[in-house]
C-alpha cells in the first residue's frame, strides 16, 4: 500500500513539473523575442543617426549631394544586413549556418532576377561616370524632369508636372541621357509668321530690340532671329533666346507673348494663305 501511495505521488509530481517547465521555456523564450524586438528598434535608431551625421557632416564638406545619396543608400542596406545577423545570433541561431544559406539564396534570386542585378551594376556606374547629378533637369528612360534621387536600383525623377516617377537604373544607363542642367544656358527656340505683306527687316529689328527685356534673357550670346523657312502664308521667323534652365519656361511664353503683342502695335498684317483657282476653257 505505501509503494502505491508514493508511486501516485511521484506521477502527480511530474505532471506538475511538465507545465512548469512549459512555462520557463515559454517566459525565456518571450523574452528573447522581447528583447530581439528592442534591439532590432534600437539598431535602427542608431542606422538613422549614423547615416545623418554622415549626411550633413559630408554636406558640410560640400560633398556632391548625389554620391552622399547613393553612400547613404548603400551603407542602409549592408548595415540592416548586418543587424539581422546579429539578432539571429542573439536569438540561438547559427550565424554561419544563415549566412551560407543567404549566399545560396543570393545565388537563386541573382539567377532569377538578374534585371535587379543589371539595375544595381548600372546605378554604380551611373554614379562613377556621372553623366548627371542631383538637382539636374535631364530626360532619360523616356522620363524628363529633374532628379531627385539616385538609388542602388532605381532613379526618382520629378518630371515638371510634378509626378514623381521611378526609373530603373540599368534603363537610364542603356538609353540616351539628355542633361539640360550641364550647360551654363540653353537655347528657347520659337517661331514667327509673316505675312507676305510685311516687311520682314523691321520685324526682325523690333524682335531683337524687345527680346533682351524679357526677364532672365541672357546677352551673350544674343537672341537669334532669322528667316527660317517659306510657306503660303509667307515668311517664317525662328526667335531664339538664351536662358538659364531654371527660367527656361518662363522666357518661353513671354516670348510668345512679345512676338503677339510686337506684330500688333506695328500694325503688321494678319498672315493668310492665298489660293488661286483659274477656271482654263477650251
Amino acid at each position: 500500500m505505501e509503494i502505491m501511495l508514493s508511486q501516485l505521488l511521484t506521477f502527480q509530481l511530474a505532471q506538475l513539473t511538465v507545465p512548469q517547465n512549459l512555462v520557463t521555456l515559454l517566459t525565456e523564450a518571450g523574452l528573447k523575442i522581447l528583447g530581439a524586438i528592442a534591439f532590432f528598434v534600437v539598431g535602427r535608431w542608431l542606422i538613422n543617426f549614423a547615416l545623418g551625421l554622415m549626411s550633413r557632416t559630408l554636406k558640410g564638406r560640400q560633398v556632391d549631394p548625389t554620391l552622399i545619396a547613393y553612400t547613404r543608400s548603400t551603407l542602409r542596406v549592408l548595415l540592416t544586413i548586418v543587424l539581422v545577423v546579429a539578432i539571429l545570433g542573439y536569438l540561438g541561431i547559427e550565424t554561419a549556418s544563415f549566412a551560407a544559406l543567404l549566399a545560396g539564396a543570393g545565388i537563386a534570386i541573382g539567377a532569377a532576377w538578374s534585371g535587379l542585378l543589371a539595375n544595381f551594376a548600372a546605378g554604380a556606374f551611373l554614379i562613377f561616370l556621372r553623366p548627371f547629378k542631383v538637382g539636374d533637369f535631364i530626360c532619360a528612360g523616356g522620363v524628363t524632369g529633374t532628379v531627385e534621387e539616385i538609388g542602388l536600383f532605381v532613379t526618382q525623377i520629378n518630371t515638371p508636372d510634378n509626378i514623381v516617377t521611378y526609373v530603373g537604373n540599368n534603363k537610364i544607363f542603356a538609353d540616351n541621357i539628355q542633361n539640360f542642367s550641364h550647360n551654363a544656358y540653353r537655347r528657347v527656340e520659337l517661331v514667327a509668321q509673316l505675312s507676305h505683306d510685311t516687311d520682314h527687316k523691321a520685324a526682325i529689328k523690333l524682335l531683337k530690340e524687345r527680346l533682351q527685356a524679357i526677364p532672365n534673357v541672357i546677352t551673350s550670346p544674343a537672341p537669334d532671329v532669322e528667316i527660317l523657312e517659306f510657306n503660303l502664308a509667307g515668311p517664317v521667323l525662328a526667335v531664339r533666346p538664351y536662358c538659364n534652365n531654371k527660367d527656361y519656361w518662363q522666357v518661353y511664353f513671354d516670348t510668345n507673348k512679345l512676338i503677339r503683342e510686337t506684330f500688333g502695335e506695328a500694325g503688321f498684317s494678319v498672315p493668310e494663305q492665298r489660293y488661286v483657282f483659274r477656271n482654263q476653257m477650251g
